[in-house]
Formats: C-alpha cells, sequence, structure tokens
C-alpha cells in the first residue's frame, strides 16, 4: 500500500489567510483585463454585463461552499464532479480548473510585465513576465504557511492602492465622459463583454484548492469566501465605473494597464505620484500571479493522486511540505502560453475553463443532495435550489457567449478536453477506483 503520509499537507490556514488567497487570487482583474470589455461593450454594455456576472458569482459562491466544507479536498471542483458523476465527471471539472489557474497564471504575469515596461521602458513584457512567473513559482515551493503570510500582507496592499486609486481619480470622474457613446454594439456588445466581465472574480473559487491546509475548515471556509466576495464586488464596481468617467473611455479600452494610464491622465505623465502608482500596482498582479500558482499547483496535485495525471506530480517535498513537481509542471504550461498567446485570448480561454467548471459544479451539487442527503453539510446553499439554478444558467450563458464570439479559442478548449477523454479511455482510467479518504464514499463505478 502507498505511503499515504508523504501525499499529506499541513492544516496550517486561518479565516485571515483564506480572505488574503481568495482577494489575492482575483485582485488582479481589477488591474487589468476587465477594461477589454469595453472595446466589445462600451460603458453601460459592460456595467450590465458585469452586474449580471456579479449576481452569478454571488449565487455561485453561496452555493459551491456547500460543497467545498462537505468535501474539503485539494481537488475542488475535480473532487466534487467525480463523487457525483464518476470519472468522466471528475476528467472534465479537472480538466476546466486546470484550464481555468493555468492559463489565468501567463495572463497576469503579461501584465506584471506591462507594467513594469511602463515603469521602466527598457525592460521588455515578456522577459518582465518570465521573471516574475520564475520568482512566485520558487517562493511556492518554500511552503504554504510562508507564502500564505505573504498572500496577507501582498493583499492589504492590493486592496489599499485600489482605494487610493478610487480616491484619486473620484473627483475627477464625469458623467459625461461614462456615458458617451455607452452601449455602441447593443445588447450583442453585452454578451460578447460576459467574459471580461467574469475577469473581475475570475478564481475566487480556488481558496477550495488550499481546503486540506486549512485549520477547522467547515467552520472557515465559509468566512474567508464571504469576506473575500464582499472586497471584491466593491472594489470591481468602483474601480471600473470611476475609471470610465476619467477621460474617453476608449483610451483605455485596449490596454495592459489602465489603472496607471488613468493616473497619468487625471495627474499627468511627469508626475512623480504616476511612477509610485504604477510601483505600487504591482502589489495586486503579484498577489494574484502568487495565488493563481498555490492553486492551480494543487489542482495538478489533487489530480495526480487521484491518478488522473502522473503520480510523479503528487509528491510532497520532505522539507518544505508542498508539491514542488505540481508547483514546476504548471510553470511549464505558464511559459509555453507567455510565448504563443496574447494576453486577451489567454484571458478567454482561462475564463471558458472557469465557467465550465462553475456549471459542473452545480450540476454536482444538485446531483449529491439527491444522491447523498445523509451528508454532512456544515454551510448549505443558501436559497438552494434558486442560487445553484441561477448561477448554472448564466454560467451556461457566457459558455454559450464565449463559443460565439471566440470560436476558435472555444475549439481550442473542446479540442483539448476531447483528447484528454481519448486517453483517458485509452489508458484505462475510467475503469479505476480512486483511493483517497476524501472520495471514497461514492460507489464503486465500473
Amino acid at each position: 500500500m502507498e505511503n499515504t503520509h508523504s501525499k499529506q499537507l499541513k492544516r496550517v490556514l486561518k479565516p485571515v489567510h483564506l480572505w488574503a488567497i481568495a482577494t489575492g487570487l482575483v485582485i488582479s482583474g481589477e488591474y487589468f483585463g476587465w477594461n477589454l470589455g469595453w472595446e466589445v461593450s462600451g460603458t453601460i454594455g459592460f456595467l450590465i454585463a458585469t452586474l449580471v456576472v456579479t449576481v452569478m458569482y454571488v449565487t455561485f459562491i453561496f452555493s459551491y461552499t456547500e460543497l467545498t466544507t462537505s468535501i474539503p479536498h485539494a481537488g475542488g471542483a475535480f473532487a466534487y464532479a467525480y463523487r457525483a458523476m464518476g470519472p468522466f465527471g471528475g476528467l472534465i471539472a479537472g480538466y476546466a480548473t486546470l484550464v481555468d489557474f493555468l492559463f489565468a497564471t501567463p495572463a497576469i504575469a503579461f501584465s506584471l510585465g506591462s507594467y513594469v515596461h511602463f515603469l521602466h521602458p527598457a525592460v521588455g513584457v515578456l522577459q518582465a513576465a518570465i521573471a516574475f512567473n520564475v520568482a512566485f513559482i520558487v517562493l511556492n515551493i518554500l511552503g504554504v504557511k510562508e507564502s500564505a503570510v505573504f498572500s496577507v500582507f501582498i493583499t492589504i496592499l492590493a486592496v489599499g492602492e485600489l482605494l487610493l486609486f478610487m480616491g484619486v481619480v473620484g473627483p475627477h470622474f464625469k458623467m459625461d465622459n461614462y456615458l458617451s457613446n455607452p452601449m455602441p454594439f447593443g445588447w450583442s456588445g453585452v454578451f460578447a463583454a460576459l467574459p471580461f466581465a467574469v475577469w473581475f472574480y475570475l478564481a475566487i473559487e480556488g481558496v477550495a484548492m488550499v481546503a486540506e491546509e486549512v485549520k477547522d475548515p467547515k467552520r472557515n471556509i465559509p468566512r474567508g469566501y464571504i469576506y473575500a466576495l464582499a472586497t471584491l464586488v466593491f472594489l470591481a464596481l468602483g474601480v471600473m465605473i470611476l475609471t470610465g468617467g476619467v477621460t474617453d473611455w476608449r483610451r483605455l479600452s485596449k490596454l495592459d494597464y489602465p489603472l496607471p494610464e488613468a493616473i497619468s491622465i487625471v495627474l499627468g505623465k511627469g508626475s512623480g505620484l504616476t511612477k509610485v502608482f504604477a510601483s505600487i500596482g504591482l502589489f495586486g498582479l503579484v498577489a494574484s500571479i502568487h495565488g493563481t500558482i498555490l492553486a492551480s499547483s494543487r489542482q495538478v496535485f489533487a489530480m495526480a493522486r487521484s491518478g488522473y495525471l502522473p503520480r510523479g506530480l503528487a509528491a510532497v517535498n520532505s522539507k518544505f511540505k508542498t508539491p514542488h513537481w505540481a508547483i514546476l509542471a504548471g510553470g511549464v504550461i505558464s511559459f509555453i502560453a507567455l510565448y504563443t498567446g496574447t494576453t486577451g485570448q489567454i484571458i478567454i480561454l482561462s475564463v471558458l475553463g472557469a465557467i465550465v467548471m462553475y456549471m459542473m459544479s452545480m450540476i454536482s451539487l444538485f446531483i449529491l443532495r439527491k444522491k447523498e442527503p445523509a451528508l454532512e453539510r456544515p454551510f448549505a446553499a443558501i436559497c438552494y435550489p434558486t442560487f445553484p439554478a441561477t448561477a448554472l444558467v448564466i454560467s451556461a450563458v457566457c459558455m454559450v457567449a464565449i463559443m460565439y464570439y471566440s470560436f476558435f479559442i472555444g475549439l481550442l478548449f473542446f479540442a483539448g478536453l476531447a483528447v484528454a477523454i481519448g486517453l483517458f479511455m485509452l489508458t484505462g482510467k475510467h475503469k479505476a477506483r480512486i483511493i483517497d479518504d476524501d472520495m471514497l464514499n461514492t460507489p464503486i463505478y465500473n
């Protein structure tokens, strides 16, 4: 029998760490990426898309937390879908989650490189992106407690900076700017903008992947989620609306660094405060790249431990107690994406992975309610079945919008899934039962 002790993670995380990890995972979405939604929808069109997506996330989180606390497993949606639907359900959810987090990392790295290039034009965007990627791979290998403490520190700085940003640009907000050509593409633009609105909140579900490292997870995970969601909704709406009113929003709709540019418009490019803001603007991006590497590595770890990826990726470093090979494997994917894609393409691919994962999670929730009514549910989904149904329907709409407006990226995602299913069947994994304490309470699938 395999030594399970070598594949166990330390329980050291508290609610403040979870708030920091969840907020840190997402907060880069307030710094860049969302503004690309203006280009396809205008300010009001994007505001409508953001409100719809905010409803989706509120209903999703208050439903998803039931799964996270009932089955506190590093695999997240992979574990829930396996338990609800068996090997193929687990494979689809696991694949989607991997795409979600593995491709969020290079998108954030691109923006980090762009911020550094804004500050120091002699430094190339790609070179800076790669350097940040390497640095945070190393930090994550050194230990989850150490990296979680860093998350708290850097996330507080990032939130503080966004509040400072709103304070600086707020007095310069002009409604005429915000309402200039507000919906140039009509309602079709609202649908086209949905993936960029998702980017505001994408990855908050990553807290599920550190569930095995949380002290008293059934009590502390809901707290971490709720505090983080409240923080992010306030920041997303505040930053988006105020930024749209400081100038002609079209000047900011294609940039990887919209906030420093907005500050430079308000204070002047020569202002020392503009450079200072761009410098501390790195905090939010740093918090997110750190968090996405943490979350993606735990997904790789969980799937490898369960036999869905090479088992060597489930090794835990004897000194640091972190899944070092899983972290390095994610780094390889990130480097490939940095060399082959653009920020917008990578964001849409990451968002599509997230949307499919959300759908699989909500379907799992409905199935487990019927299949395992006696399962201990320390945090029952609020307004069941209305909330999970709402999250499922809006997620499905988002998926259709991505497939319609970004067909090639959608084709790439589902082609990858088809290859994964083919390999899964060829290797006979669909006939094997996972040996995992937290996933054992499920029928044997033959």
